[in-house]
């Protein structure tokens, strides 16, 4: 038989329209997880790329015991910027096939990506971003919120302290919804245990530097608590400089409400030593806890440990991921409402966090501790900062379930 030029090449065609056909079928079983973070400004520490390094980690643990499962990961800086976060988030699933956003770290994007995901039915799967309207009103059913919120650590730490004779407090706060919503929820607690605000002082985010006049308000109102509603380099800054003016030698009780084990080692025990802070992740707390730190550390620079956000992120993804192997990737890809919906199924289990529970709300239940800084020389290895002041158990950790407002909450 004589193979003419004309059915060599239609032959050629073919197999490079087969091969073709492959790989596009391989890229739309390919599942993308999208880490928008910061990668550059003042949550960078505090989420940024250790939140990048424990996503990279749970699906290193995942794809280890699931090789045909595709996994990619895709990463970029939202800016603190609503508009950049949010226009990223939409090419992102029109352009490059993203199934699921994590981290986000900045509560104003993650308000403004929330119908986004809905309408393109994605996963939103929120580890950093504070505010508790994430499963309150703003709840959707494309939404899981991870690591904290605003409630829970308000509530640790306002009620906590209080109770403990700390009467006035005096906030200093970021200027946006982040903030405001620490200020809020902790005035309550504050009020709820029999404490009073003595006021407060909100300050342009991202941009102040200088915190020395809010602080000296903050020292005239004769407060015993300096709440700061605020996180990330601006609490290093502003902790810095009010111990320069003596802030805490006059006997006020600094409270990071939202603070972490990044601050704390970043600034060093002189400067943050007595701080009270609320955390839902202590990397020192049992030998789980310590033997994830010890295995995503082999991706980080030397002497950084991850917070509850960072941790957030791997224990949220972890779930994620058994939730889609549950389903069926195509069904994933097909849904990520159908996702969310297996993962409030399941019970949640990692090492990072233990076992807990999704709401319905799509909040993460689990424990919160309130640890305070150990004084220079009172540590005996790296990362020893903290000990252990008080734990809120995970039934009272979070706002109970009747007063979120969730649509998705059944009467």
């Amino acid at each position: 038989m004589t193979i003419t030029r004309r059915v060599a090449l239609g032959g050629a065609a073919l197999g490079f329209g087969a091969r073709r056909a492959r790989a596009q079928a391989q890229a739309n079983e390919t599942i993308r997880i999208g880490v928008l973070t910061d990668l550059a400004g003042p949550y960078r520490d505090v989420t940024g790329p250790t939140s990048v390094a424990c996503v990279r980690q749970a699906v290193e643990e995942f794809t280890a015991q699931n090789p045909d499962i595709k996994i990619e990961i895709i990463t970029a800086d939202h800016q603190n910027k609503p508009d950049v976060g949010i226009n990223t988030v939409r090419q992102w699933f029109d352009q490059r096939g993203v199934d699921v956003v994590t981290d986000v770290g900045n509560s104003a994007i993650a308000l403004g990506i929330n119908p986004v995901c809905v309408e393109k039915d994605r996963v939103h799967l929120n580890a950093s971003a504070g505010t508790s309207e994430l499963t309150a009103k703003s709840c959707t059913p494309n939404t899981i919120h991870w690591s904290y919120d605003t409630w829970c650590l308000s509530n640790t730490s306002g009620t906590a302290l209080t109770r403990a004779g700390n009467t006035t407090w005096y906030f200093i706060t970021a200027d946006y919804a982040f903030g405001h919503a620490i200020e809020r929820d902790t005035t309550r607690f504050v009020e709820a245990a029999g404490g009073k605000v003595l006021g407060a002082s909100r300050y342009p985010f991202p941009q102040t530097t200088d915190f020395s006049a809010f602080l000296l308000q903050a020292q005239a109102s004769k407060a015993k608590v300096l709440g700061l509603a605020m996180a990330g380099d601006d609490l290093i800054n502003c902790v810095k400089q009010a111990q320069e003016f003596g802030l805490g030698k006059s006997g006020m009780k600094y409270a990071a409400i939202i603070g972490s084990i990044t601050g704390v080692i970043a600034a060093g025990l002189e400067t943050m030593q007595g701080m009270y802070i609320a955390e839902t992740f202590w990397w020192d707390l049992d030998d789980r806890t310590r033997g994830f730190t010890k295995r995503v550390q082999t991706k980080l620079p030397p002497g950084v440990f991850p917070n509850y956000v960072h941790a957030g992120n791997y224990g949220g993804v972890t779930h994620y991921l058994k939730a889609l192997k549950e389903i069926g990737v195509a069904n994933a890809k097909a849904s990520g409402r159908e996702v969310v919906a297996q993962m409030k199924r399941m019970p949640t289990d990692d090492d990072a966090f233990g076992k807990g529970l999704i709401r319905e709300d799509g909040r993460k239940i689990h424990p919160s501790y309130l640890l305070h800084v150990k004084k220079p020389g009172e540590n005996k290895y790296p990362g020893d900062v903290y000990t252990l002041a008080g734990t809120v158990p995970a039934d009272q950790a979070f706002r109970p379930l009747s007063e979120g407002g969730c649509a998705l909450v059944k009467p």
